[in-house]
C-alpha cells in the first residue's frame, strides 16, 4: 500500500535524496580538515559522514522501492524495504564504532599532536548547523508520514551533531590546553554513541520485519476507538504490525446477535473510518462476532 496523497511520495523522496546530498558535501569537508588537522575525532566525524553517503543513499533506494504500489506478487506492499534498509544501517554504523574504537585506542597509546586546530572547529561549526537543518527536516517528514527509514536516517544524523560537537572538545583540549589524550579520548565516546545509535536502529528495523506489536499507547487507543462507539460490546484479538510507514490492524469485534447484517457491516465501516483516522496509512480488517460467541460450531458430518 503505498501513501494515498501524492504529495507525501514526493516528499519522502527529496528528503531522502536531501540526505545523501548532504552527507557528500559533508564528507568533503571533513576529509580536507582531517588531512590538515590529523585528528582521530576527526577521523572519526569522518568515517560516520563517509557511511553516511551509503546509509542514505541506500535509504533513498528503499524509500523508492517502499513507496511502490502493491502488485500480483506483493498484495500488502513493499513496506518492509524500509527496515531492510534500517537493519543495513545499523550494521554499517556499528562497523564504524569498532572503527573508530581502535583507531581511537592506538592514538592513545601513541600519542600525536593536532595541527591546524582552527581549521578543524571552522569544519565543526559548520558541519553541526548544516546538519541540525537536515534533522529539523527530517523530523518534520517523519511527522507526517512515519517512514522509518527516514527516521532511522534522521537518528544517526542526531548521532552526527553529537560527534561534531565531541570533536570540536577533542580539538580545543589537544590544541589549546596541552591534552593530546583529548583527542582520543573523545573519539572513544564518539564510538560508544555511534554503538548505542546502531542498535536503536538494528532493534527498530528487526521488530518490524518480525512483526512486532505497534506500541501499546497506540494499541490502547484502537481499543478506544473500538469502544466507543454505542454498538460494540467488546473486542478480542486485535492484532498489529509495522511494515515501514504503513501498519496493519486486525480485530474482533463483538455485536449484538440480533442485528442484521447490513447493520452489523455499516458499524464496521464506522469504526474502521475512525480508525483510519488516526492511523492514515493503515491497512484495516475487522470481523463481526455475536456478543458472547466463543468459538466455532464444529459442523455435522453428514
Amino acid at each position: 500500500m503505498a501513501p494515498s496523497d501524492p504529495n507525501t511520495g514526493r516528499l519522502m523522496r527529496r528528503m531522502a535524496l536531501a540526505a545523501v546530498i548532504t552527507a557528500m558535501a559533508l564528507a568533503g569537508l571533513k576529509t580536507m580538515a582531517f588531512a590538515l588537522t590529523d585528528s582521530m575525532a576527526m577521523l572519526g566525524s569522518l568515517a560516520d559522514s563517509a557511511l553516511d553517503i551509503f546509509a542514505s543513499f541506500l535509504n533513498l533506494l528503499a524509500v523508492n522501492q517502499a513507496l511502490t504500489p502493491a502488485d500480483r506478487e506483493h498484495r500488502f506492499g513493499h513496506g518492509k524495504a524500509e527496515p531492510l534498509a534500517g537493519l543495513a544501517q545499523g550494521a554499517l554504523i556499528g562497523g564504524s564504532a569498532v572503527f573508530l574504537a581502535f583507531e581511537s585506542i592506538q592514538r592513545l597509546l601513541v600519542p600525536h599532536a593536532i595541527t591546524n586546530g582552527g581549521i578543524g572547529l571552522v569544519v565543526m561549526a559548520v558541519s553541526i548547523g548544516v546538519t541540525l537543518v537536515l534533522v529539523l527536516a527530517q523530523r518534520a517528514v517523519v511527522r507526517r508520514t512515519g517512514s522509518i527509514a527516514i527516521s532511522a536516517d534522521s537518528a544517526h544524523y542526531v548521532t552526527d551533531i553529537l560527534v561534531n560537537a565531541g570533536v570540536i572538545v577533542g580539538i580545543v583540549g589537544a590544541s589549546w590546553l596541552g591534552w593530546t589524550a583529548a583527542d582520543p579520548v573523545v573519539g572513544l565516546l564518539i564510538a560508544i554513541v555511534i554503538a548505542h545509535t546502531a542498535w536503536s536502529v538494528f532493534r527498530q528495523s528487526y521488530d518490524q520485519l518480525m512483526d512486532h506489536e505497534l506500541p501499546e499507547a497506540d494499541r490502547d487507543r484502537i481499543r478506544d476507538i473500538l469502544l466507543a462507539h454505542a454498538d460494540i460490546h467488546g473486542i478480542h484479538d486485535l492484532r498489529t504490525r509495522g511494515a515501514g510507514m504503513q501498519c496493519f490492524i486486525q480485530v474482533h469485534i463483538e455485536l449484538d446477535p440480533a442485528l442484521r447484517l447490513y447493520r452489523a457491516h455499516q458499524i464496521s465501516d464506522e469504526v474502521e473510518a475512525r480508525i483510519r483516522a488516526a492511523f492514515p496509512q493503515a491497512e484495516i480488517i475487522i470481523h463481526q462476532d455475536p456478543k458472547g460467541y466463543e468459538k466455532p460450531v464444529a459442523l455435522a458430518q453428514s
